[in-house]
């Protein structure tokens, strides 16, 4: 598959992360604040260094992940290892199934996505180890076992579920993770106070990211024909429908608004699974409306969804966010760093 967007990414990053490293909290804060206000993001940062670790910890899971259902290996056991124990740190342990196995594909199309993204997230920690240097964190405690059962129970698809069986479980397992990358990222454009290097690098990462997840939900939806009853969207959609109620607590205590704990469709929705809809063209009228599939995980007028840090904290932890403390779910532990 292309890398052309990767290329052009690496490029940005590398361009300006000695600016990145120089700038004053509230922009980088911004970044991996998401939906916060400007407020928000500068009284809850201390710093840049604490906002790129707690980057580096999340760049941690995804590599784990695929590159285990590639390779077979977590990334310190590759041919070319990348470092999980940094700065005379201690690394956390990777939990699996007993029986674990990489991914027996049977797509080459599928196979092909799983090892570019694969290179690519390992080269995002290494990006971030580099650019952190003495200050960079080691790898928390990573679960890809009990946390893939647990997120199964919450969203009422089986007791189990095991993302490395095969091609349409990586599938699955995949589109947990880049939809929230994708909404985060979305958060953080807005309040993004340098518009020459910080913006670029970060569309350029919200682009990849949503090239992965409209991959991923493209495959998904070719899996099952177009049909929303199909296997694999219906687990999307009790994903999707799993990851909102993570993310939108009822009530807000901070606005005083009810957010519909239950309802995740429509205007109350922030989050699609992949699914059949009729689409019409340059008409309200019913009768010239068209089937299409939601491979774009957008709102009523078509953008894409944002959310802030304690949201995403919220959905890979396990807890909602109101919780007062996040460890759980793909971070057993929690986050390694002040920003967990």
């Amino acid at each position: 598959m292309a890398t052309l967007e990767t290329q052009q990414l690496d490029e940005i990053i590398v361009n300006t992360r000695r600016k990145m490293l120089t700038m004053g909290g509230a922009a980088l804060a911004a970044l991996a604040f998401g939906g916060t206000t400007k407020a928000e993001a500068q009284s809850t940062t201390t710093g840049d260094q604490d906002i790129l670790n707690f980057a580096l910890n999340l760049e941690y899971l995804e590599a784990q992940y695929y590159n285990l259902a590639v390779s077979g290996v977590t990334i310190d056991q590759l041919p070319t290892p990348i470092p999980v124990a940094v700065n005379g740190g201690t690394a956390g342990s990777v939990t699996l199934k007993p029986s674990f196995a990489k991914v027996p594909f049977a797509s080459s199309i599928v196979a092909a996505y799983a090892a570019e993204t694969a290179i690519e997230e390992g080269k995002h920690v290494i990006f971030l180890q580099k650019t952190l240097g003495k200050v960079a964190v080691s790898m928390p405690d990573i679960d890809l076992f009990t946390s893939f059962n647990a997120l199964a129970a919450l969203a009422n698809i089986g007791t189990a579920f095991d993302p490395f069986a095969s091609d349409a479980n990586f599938l699955i397992g995949a589109y947990i993770f880049e939809d929230v990358g994708v909404s985060a990222y979305h958060g953080a454009a807005p309040l993004i106070t340098d518009k020459t290097n910080v913006l670029p690098a970060a569309v350029g990462i919200h682009a990849v990211e949503a090239y992965h997840a409209g991959l991923v939900r493209t495959v998904i939806s070719v899996f099952d024909n177009g049909v929303s009853t199909g296997p694999l969207s219906t687990m999307t959609q009790a994903i999707s429908a799993a990851r909102s109620k993570l993310a939108n607590p009822d009530p807000d205590p901070k606005n005083a608004i009810t957010v519909p704990f239950t309802t995740f469709a429509g205007t109350t929705a922030d989050d699609l699974g992949v699914q059949s809809a009729a689409v019409g063209l340059n008409s309200s009228s019913t009768t010239t409306t068209f089937p299409s599939s939601t491979i774009a995980n957008t709102d009523l007028n078509a953008l894409g969804w944002s959310r802030n840090s304690t949201q995403i904290l919220a959905i890979v932890t396990g807890n909602p966010a109101t919780a007062t403390s996040f460890q759980g779910g793909f971070f057993p532990s929690g986050l390694n760093g002040n920003i967990a």
